[in-house]
């Protein structure tokens, strides 16, 4: 008999996306930590983020690509809301970056 499916919340796959962008987290580490059982898992949250499909990680098991039509149903708040966060994260990204090409050069 086949296991059920997980729900993990929208906010732990946040969390999860926002681990592996740190690079300090394996993929081990952060599966142990939310009861993940695939890496595969992690991976298409990650594939979602970049290829700007957050929207998805608010959708239901099994329903990411028949459950609504994305970031049109939410309201301009909340799609601004996400907007921002999703600008932070990619900031901070730029951040970490800038420190590891300065210390190249400061060599």
């Amino acid at each position: 008999m086949g296991e059920k499916k997980k729900f993990y919340s929208e906010e732990i796959k946040r969390e999860v996306i926002e681990m592996k962008l740190s690079k300090k987290y394996t993929n081990k580490q952060i599966m142990d930590e939310f009861g993940i059982r695939n890496k595969s898992q992690i991976m298409t949250w990650m594939r979602w983020y970049r290829q700007g499909e957050e929207h998805r990680l608010s959708q239901p098991v099994g329903k990411q690509y028949s459950y609504g039509k994305g970031p049109e149903e939410l309201s301009e708040i909340d799609q601004l809301k996400r907007q921002v966060k999703h600008l932070e994260i990619k900031n901070e990204i730029l951040k970490k970056y800038r420190e590891i090409e300065r210390s190249w050069y400061q060599k």
